[in-house]
């Protein structure tokens, strides 16, 4: 999308992504499979605003094709030809663990396709920290950029995992420019501790985790029900005083359901945009939808770009 058809659209928490990530040097991306007009837009739109430099990777002859059916010029860019979705995902991978890219970005494929390649024993991108989706939602309605996570990775995580859902979610906060130490808001369906609820208890661990530096770099609290995590009237109500409480900037759901439904729910009744970020792995990971707006896919690729700069500061290769 060219840079004034951005300007144009209303304003959006996502603007203050896109612009600074202007300050930054463009993100060597392989791009796995982009071989329809929706993948393949979004590459080429976020390259031509600065934010990636893409490697594209699967069919040649398809690429081209969908190139030139759409008006989609790609001649500056490099092809490494892969035959299917597979192998294409395979190729990316091994081009990340090659120090080609510092970041992956899904194309036309099944998410599970390509995680199916980031999370292999053998050749793959883990590393010793679980691997987690972050929604990084703009809700017209609330005045934080709002993270969700785990809605897409991670079904029924448990307490171990969730530590590393929160620490993910917090890392990514805190270095890719939204601020220093968020306020996580650990949900469920009610605010007090009951065995009744396995995940009330789940958050009473996770926090106590925290007070002992087991989990760092943000203020947690929970049990939370949703209302009273983002609303603070519902917070006054029901007696909670806390830092967290009415004003939370990352939601950690119970389980891949609840997460699902949430974010669904914020993007069609409360017309929120979600950019997707996979972190954990080598390098992070940028994952799309058919369904996001171009504003969206930018800002999936402004997020994931912004992070990947601040690990490049800290981790100079990726090469395994």
């Amino acid at each position: 999308m060219p840079d004034d058809a951005v300007r144009a659209q209303p304003p959006s928490k996502y603007d203050k992504l896109i612009e600074a990530v202007r300050s930054v040097p463009p993100v060597p991306t392989i791009v796995v499979h982009p071989c329809d007009q929706t993948s393949l837009r979004g590459a080429v739109e976020s390259a031509r605003a600065g934010i990636i430099e893409p490697i594209l990777v699967g069919p040649a002859s398809k690429i081209k094709e969908v190139a030139g059916q759409h008006g989609l010029d790609i001649s500056k860019y490099e092809i490494v030809d892969a035959e299917h979705s597979d192998e294409a995902a395979a190729k990316g991978v091994d081009l990340i663990r090659a120090a080609k890219g510092e970041m992956l970005m899904k194309g036309s494929l099944h998410t599970d396709e390509l995680m199916r390649a980031v999370t292999a024993k053998d050749g793959g991108l883990r590393t010793d920290r679980r691997i987690s989706h972050v929604f990084v939602m703009d809700v017209p309605a609330y005045k934080e950029t709002l993270f969700v996570t785990d809605a897409a990775i991670n079904i029924f995580p448990d307490l171990n995992a969730k530590r590393d859902i929160i620490q993910n979610a917090i890392d990514l906060y805190n270095q890719a420019g939204f601020g220093t130490m968020p306020r996580v808001a650990i949900l469920s369906a009610v605010e007090t501790v009951t065995t009744k609820i396995p995940s009330t208890i789940d958050a009473a661990a996770l926090c106590k985790m925290a007070d002992r530096g087991q989990i760092v770099g943000a203020v947690l609290d929970g049990p939370l029900a949703f209302d009273n995590a983002i609303d603070p009237e519902a917070a006054k109500i029901k007696g909670i005083k806390s830092e967290v409480a009415g004003s939370a900037q990352i939601l950690v759901v119970p389980d891949l359901e609840a997460g699902n439904m949430l974010a669904k729910n914020l993007a069609y009744f409360a017309k929120a945009d979600g950019a997707g970020i996979v972190l954990g792995a080598r390098v992070p990971i940028v994952l799309t939808s058919r369904a996001d707006t171009p504003r969206a896919r930018m800002a999936s690729c402004a997020v994931a770009a912004l992070y990947a700069n601040a690990r490049r500061r800290h981790a100079p290769t990726v090469a395994g």
